[in-house]
């Protein structure tokens, strides 16, 4: 499915979720929950798009649920570690997570995972999604995606690009262009966005594939340059940033997205608590404007519609996979 018409579709379908949540919320007997701080898990290191919007929401939802919202980073092996950790907490509701593409792409990428995606975890609600920028450090010789890869083939196997780690989004984005685009560039994962992108900006890297929520910050300060957004439409947060499709690679459309997970078995009461507070926590125009402002777009929906999109990512990424013959490292 296209990028552009999954937004479209999730959308759509949350308007019914936020109409649904509260009268649901009403009726079940989680009025007394929460009596104790909530672990938020981001499975990534600091400083990534996953950990901006996990700070970002913790902060409105511990004043919506009076408790604390603790975020707790557990990097390591493509988010796989962080995961586990979840999977196997209390099913209580004092501990969520965040969770990414790799989240789906993970379930065929490594073979003998710790956890089954599709049992052991819960979804809650679908946070946002937004955009991948490509960008590189300002002392490559290139302005725009043609320049981009008819350097890369100039130099096949010569050129590197970063990652937040192995089947992150990022990841996989940069992994699809090499194969539509057919450009020969090394892969260097870190262990999360940040570190990643620091190794950018200090030209230890050549280029990144970033989530545009940790990237524009940084392209707007003029320490990495942004060459184009991964989604089929451009971003009305950087309009002035073509997209991969008009700059040489015609019908590119994928981006990332972001949503709260539990631990399989917590309480349907609890689950949909959290989503009323968390869908909540999207619709404030403080939360909706600082996301909207980095290029992210506001979702929240049912967990059964989010559910929905777990399972068809696993699919979709499962085939490119098999394709492409990407392999964990």
């Amino acid at each position: 499915m296209k990028l552009n018409l999954r937004f479209a579709i999730v959308v759509a379908m949350s308007c019914i979720g936020f109409q649904a949540a509260p009268a649901y919320a009403q009726q079940s007997g989680a009025g007394a929950y929460p009596v104790k701080p909530i672990r938020l898990i981001v499975p990534l290191a600091p400083g990534g798009p996953s950990d901006i919007l996990a700070r970002t929401v913790a902060v409105k939802l511990t004043e919506n649920l009076g408790q604390s919202v603790i975020v707790d980073n557990r990097p390591g092996a493509g988010s796989t570690v962080g995961t586990d950790i979840a999977a196997k907490s209390p099913p209580d509701g004092y501990t969520m997570i965040l969770v990414s593409t790799s989240y789906a792409v993970n379930a065929s990428l490594y073979p003998k995972l710790p956890y089954d995606t599709l049992k052991d975890l819960a979804p809650v609600t679908l946070l946002a999604a937004a955009p991948n920028i490509l960008t590189v450090h300002p002392s490559l010789p290139v302005r725009s995606m043609k320049e981009f890869i008819a350097l890369a083939k100039a130099r096949p196997g010569q050129l590197n690009y970063a990652s937040g780690g192995s089947g992150t989004g990022p990841h996989m984005a940069m992994e699809l262009l090499k194969l539509q685009s057919g450009i020969n560039i090394v892969h260097i994962p870190y262990k999360g966005a940040g570190p990643a992108l620091i190794d950018l900006m200090a030209g230890h890297v050549q280029a990144q594939m970033v989530n545009m929520i940790a990237g524009m910050p940084i392209v707007k300060s003029g320490r990495i340059r942004a060459i184009a957004v991964s989604t089929a439409k451009r971003s009305p947060a950087a309009p002035e940033i073509p997209t991969i499709a008009e700059s040489g690679v015609p019908g590119f459309n994928e981006g990332g997205q972001h949503g709260i997970m539990v631990p399989a078995g917590t309480p349907r009461e609890i689950v949909m608590r959290l989503n009323q507070e968390i869908v909540k926590v999207l619709q404030s125009p403080e939360t909706k404007g600082r996301l909207a402002a980095e290029g992210a777009e506001v979702v929240g929906n049912t967990p059964e519609q989010f559910g929905a999109i777990i399972r068809a990512d696993v699919e979709k990424w499962a085939k490119v996979i098999k394709q492409s013959g990407i392999r964990a490292n």
